[in-house]
């Protein structure tokens, strides 16, 4: 185990019937709040009716935004920044999923900048500094947004998707409600059931700790948890037990608890996605699922990580031979996410050897803002789109 710090300041309210609380958790916060939401499933569902309805008895005034997509965009964020000021909002609400929520944080962030864009925040040109409180009420389990202080914006203009964080992001109150998640389609449900696993990847296989015990078996069961719940709410959309535990799961995977411990790393697998889905758009789920074979079989063959992988399919997996340097388990790993109806290289997502150069400039640039480019070069980067191009890395 490596030193340290661990700080939680979100406080989680959860169970069936939680998003009932918004108002009284709203009211909280202030009277006046900017209220985020997606492309119309919370309209749909009816869950933006009955938030809003919960403001409104809790006297909490609010103005809506809507129309907030998937990988979600910069211009959304000054439209929301420019709403917050001129309704002088006290307090930001997201209800939505990942997109939702990181498209809430930068509003709240941008808010409060006194100079400057709030891309300077993504591109390291400044900090953040100060945001203000956000309210979380997450509609798919997957991001992990309503218990971490990270975000991730898209600049169309720029053709970049950019990660930035903060501990002043932290949303104050998330509502976790797994009965909103119901309604999430299939595809979607393995996406996020994915996106939680590899939060949890990252840190297992890239933190340089030596004897990560604790670390260790805590990210094994949340990821075989999370395995076992996305399998049963593909079988059950609406089995109680599979949505919540999911929701929870995908809470806890990027919250900083299974990271603490393992020493100072990066998200390089995130890094390869962003470059992914800011060229196509893909789902970020799907762009996780496309890239994670081919890289741990770069990790099992040259990247000095196959007794990790060999762990990862003994203990996560339940496999009795994970095989030489770990090769088997990434067969059934890879063997998973095609069950669930992922992607499981990059040609599926429609790309080709021609996008390379593109790709590889676009994860550069950020490996730099996050300062792993002498270990993540440009020509890694390269070796491991092109590994990732077919048949899962093979």
């Amino acid at each position: 185990m490596m030193p340290f710090e661990f700080h939680m300041p979100t406080r989680v309210v959860f169970g069936q019937g939680v998003v009932e609380k918004a108002g009284h958790e709203a009211r909280a916060l202030g009277d006046r709040c900017l209220l985020l939401t997606g492309r119309g499933s919370a309209r749909r569902g009816g869950t933006l009716e009955r938030v809003s309805r919960s403001l409104e008895g809790s006297g909490v005034e609010f103005a809506l935004l809507e129309g907030i997509k998937s990988n979600p965009l910069l211009e959304k964020v000054h439209e929301g920044v420019d709403v917050a000021r001129q309704k002088g909002v006290q307090f930001v609400v997201a209800l939505g999923g990942g997109s939702v929520m990181d498209t809430a944080k930068a509003v709240a962030a941008g808010v409060m900048m006194e100079g400057g864009d709030v891309w300077d925040l993504f591109t390291g040109k400044a900090q953040v500094e100060a945001a203000l409180p956000v309210l979380a009420i997450p509609t798919i389990a997957a991001s992990g947004s309503e218990m971490n202080g990270h975000m991730v914006i898209t600049n169309q203009d720029k053709g970049l998707k950019l990660a930035t964080g903060s501990p002043s992001l932290y949303p104050r109150t998330a509502l976790l409600d797994p009965a909103l998640t119901n309604s999430v389609p299939r595809d979607y449900t393995a996406y996020g059931g994915i996106d939680a696993v590899c939060h949890l990847m990252e840190p297992y296989f890239n933190g340089p700790a030596q004897d990560p015990w604790i670390p260790d078996r805590l990210a094994e069961g949340l990821m075989s948890g999370i395995i076992e719940a996305t399998d049963r709410a593909l079988e059950d959309p609406c089995s109680p037990a599979a949505r919540a535990n999911l929701m929870w799961g995908a809470s806890l995977a990027l919250c900083g608890l299974t990271k603490a411990g393992v020493g100072e790393h990066r998200f390089p697998v995130h890094l390869l996605e962003h470059a992914v889905s800011a060229l196509n758009d893909a789902p970020h789920g799907a762009g996780l699922a496309a890239i994670l074979p081919g890289w741990l079989r770069w990790r099992c063959q040259v990247g000095g990580g196959g007794e990790k992988v060999a762990q990862f399919g003994r203990r996560v997996l339940g496999m009795k031979d994970p095989g030489e340097n770990g090769c088997a388990a990434v067969d059934a790993f890879q063997s998973w996410l095609e069950g669930v109806g992922a992607p499981v290289d990059l040609s599926s997502l429609e790309i080709d050897q021609g996008d390379i150069p593109a790709l590889v400039e676009h994860a550069w640039y950020q490996a730099r803002i996050w300062g792993m480019d002498e270990e993540y070069n440009r020509g890694l980067i390269e070796e491991l789109f092109s590994r990732c191009l077919y048949r899962g890395g093979r």
